[in-house]
Formats: structure tokens, sequence, C-alpha cells
């Protein structure tokens, strides 16, 4: 801020001291203090205050630029599923005046357009196999926990049991 050395320091307090008086001069510099934090602090809320100005812009014309992005891949979607629909119907249209087959059965009628819907068949699973699929004894055999301890139960049961004397 100011290029001021140790040695203009000193003359200025000097100065200070003999145009002050030594009984006022430490009051007179604890408000100059705190009136030299207030314009620091002032100045840092006004720098702050245009950077989040600058971020504020910014952030608005990126969002303007992703919805402008946004509002072309609307369009372009619904140009497309226009065309795609158009074709569509185009296609399907002599599909939808043809004759079935002599030999019409359920196969042929999916790509004829009626509405033959699949009949549903249950997968006839046998639920008992996997409701308990690794019997008891394996698992006591191989050390696998049925059951659940809580936090003292364990230290409890590892706690190596103390010998009286």
């Amino acid at each position: 801020m100011f290029d001021l050395g140790i040695s203009q320091l000193a003359l200025i307090g000097v100065v200070a001291l003999v145009v002050i008086g030594p009984e006022r001069l430490p009051k007179v510099a604890r408000t100059f203090g705190t009136l030299l934090g207030k314009a620091q602090r002032y100045v840092a809320d006004v720098k702050a205050e245009v950077n989040r100005t600058m971020e504020l812009e910014e952030l608005k014309k990126m969002k303007d630029s992703v919805e402008s992005a946004a509002r072309d891949v609307e369009s372009s979607i619904s140009k497309t599923t226009t065309d795609f629909e158009k074709n569509w119907s185009d296609v399907t249209q002599g599909l939808e005046q043809a004759a079935p087959p002599a030999s019409y059965d359920d196969t042929h009628a999916y790509a004829y357009g009626s509405a033959v819907h699949p009949v549903y068949r249950h997968p006839r699973k046998n639920f008992r196999l996997k409701q308990q699929a690794v019997p008891q004894w394996f698992k006591a055999r191989n050390g696998v926990r049925t059951r659940a301890l809580s936090g003292a139960a364990r230290v409890a049961r590892h706690r190596p049991k103390s010998r009286p004397f």
C-alpha cells in the first residue's frame, strides 16, 4: 500500500508524540488502528462483492448456453420423432390392409398386428429349495454363524478366562 521504511515510521511516531502528547498517543493509536482495520474490511467486502457479481454473470451466461443447447437437442429429437413416425406410418400402412395367410395361427399373429398377448405361465420353481440351501450340520462344521452376537457377548466369549491365585 504505502512504501514506508522503518526510519520514516520512526519520524512519524516522534512527530505524533510531540504534537499529540504522551497521554493521548495510545488512545489515538488505538483509534487509528480500528479505523484502518474497518477500512481494510470494507475494501475486502467490496472486492468480494465485485467477484460475486462477476461469477454470477458468468453463471448466467453458462445457464443461457446450456438452455439453448437443451432447446436445440429437444427440437432435433422432436424433428427426428416426427420423421420416424411419418416413415413408420408409411411402412405399416400396407401391412394393416394385407390379409393373413391361409394357415393362420398364434405364431403369425404378431407379424400382422393383431392384439394377441402371450399368456402368463408360472415358472414352477420349488421355493423350498432356496429357503435352506445349506444344511445346518454343514454350517456348524465350517463355523458359519447362524445367530448374531452383540458386541458385549462377543467380547465376553473371546476374553481369556482369569485363573484364581
